[in-house]
């Protein structure tokens, strides 16, 4: 079994930052894959930004020169430093991670519980 386990949401104020990560336990073989999703209320779930275990980094345009999407290999840790807040980056925010577990190489995709940002004045 793997799981992901968040932290590190809450609420700042406009032009703050915050940092969050999600850690990765179980019983992995690799992790491939990491990123961060975020769902405002009434909108759809959409991707902030991935990081592969390669190093590949991928991010929304709304966030770019503002997030830094980052993470330790050695305990499966990715982290998303958010700068410049703004009350457009509300939402909950979702870790994904994929790869290979067990003795047997089962793949999985899984997702955080959710980490509230709440950028208010």
């Amino acid at each position: 079994q793997v799981q992901l386990v968040e932290s590190g949401g809450g609420l700042v104020q406009p032009g703050g930052s915050l940092r969050l990560s999600c850690a990765a336990s179980g019983s992995i073989f690799t992790v491939n894959a990491m990123g961060w999703y975020r769902q405002a209320p009434g909108k759809q779930r959409e991707l902030v930004a991935t990081l592969t275990s390669g190093g590949s980094t991928n991010y929304a345009d709304s966030v770019k020169g503002r997030f830094t999407i980052s993470r330790d290999n050695a305990s499966d840790t990715v982290y998303l430093q958010m700068n410049t807040l703004s009350p457009e980056d509300m939402a909950v925010y979702y870790c994904n991670a994929d790869g290979y577990y067990g003795g047997s190489l089962r793949a999985f995709n899984l997702w955080g519980q959710g980490t509230h940002v709440n950028v208010s004045s």
